[in-house]
C-alpha cells in the first residue's frame, strides 16, 4: 500500500511541476503557474502523514516507511533544482531560450560538491524523519527495519562524497 503513495507522490510532484510550467508558458498565467510548483512541498507533507499514519495504526515499518522517508529528504533538499531544471527545458522548448551550459572543469567540479551538501541535507533529512519515527513508534521489532535505513543513508551520502572526490581528481573535460 506504502509503495502506491510514495509512486503517486512521485508522480504527483512531476504532474505538480509540468502543470505549473504548462500555466506559466502555455496558458501565460505566471502566479497560476506559481501556485501549482508550491504544490510539491504539500505533496511531501501526505506522504509523510500518510507514512506516520500507517505506523500509528500498528503498521510493522520495512523497507517502504525508509523509502518515504528518503523521497522527503531527497524531494527538500533536490526540489528546488529539479524544478529549476525542468524550467530551463520548457523555457528552451517553449520560448528558445538557450539551455544553461553544461558545466566543465572547476565549474562542474564545485556543481558536484554542491551536490554533496545537498546529498548532506536529505540524509539528514531522512535520518530525522526516521529518528522521529522510532521516538513516535518505538523501537521494538515492529520498527526494527527503520533502523537498517541509517546505514543506507550513510553509503548514500559516501557514494556522493566519492563522486565529488572524483571530479576534484579528474576535472570533466571540455567537450
Amino acid at each position: 500500500m506504502l509503495i502506491v503513495v510514495i509512486v503517486a507522490c512521485e508522480v504527483g510532484f512531476w504532474v505538480a511541476v509540468a502543470g505549473g510550467l504548462a500555466l506559466r508558458y502555455l496558458a501565460g498565467q505566471r502566479r497560476a503557474g506559481a501556485v501549482v510548483l508550491a504544490l510539491a512541498p504539500v505533496i511531501d507533507a501526505v506522504l509523510l502523514a500518510v507514512t506516520a499514519l500507517d505506523l500509528a495504526r500498528g503498521g510493522r515499518a520495512d523497507w517502504m516507511h525508509g523509502l518515504a522517508a528518503l523521497y522527503i529528504g531527497v524531494s527538500l533538499a533536490y526540489g528546488r533544482r529539479m524544478v529549476a531544471w525542468a524550467d530551463a527545458r520548457f523555457a528552451h522548448w517553449r520560448q528558445g531560450r538557450p539551455l544553461p551550459p553544461r558545466p566543465t572543469g572547476w565549474a562542474h567540479t564545485r556543481a558536484c560538491w554542491a551536490d554533496v551538501v545537498r546529498t548532506l541535507l536529505a540524509v539528514v533529512i531522512a535520518g530525522a524523519v526516521v529518528g522521529v519515527f522510532l521516538l513516535a513508534f518505538g523501537t521494538g521489532t515492529r520498527t526494527a527495519a527503520l533502523v537498517g535505513w541509517f546505514p543506507v543513508l550513510g553509503v548514500l551520502l559516501g557514494i556522493e562524497l566519492l563522486w565529488a572526490i572524483s571530479y576534484t581528481v579528474w576535472p570533466r573535460r571540455a567537450r
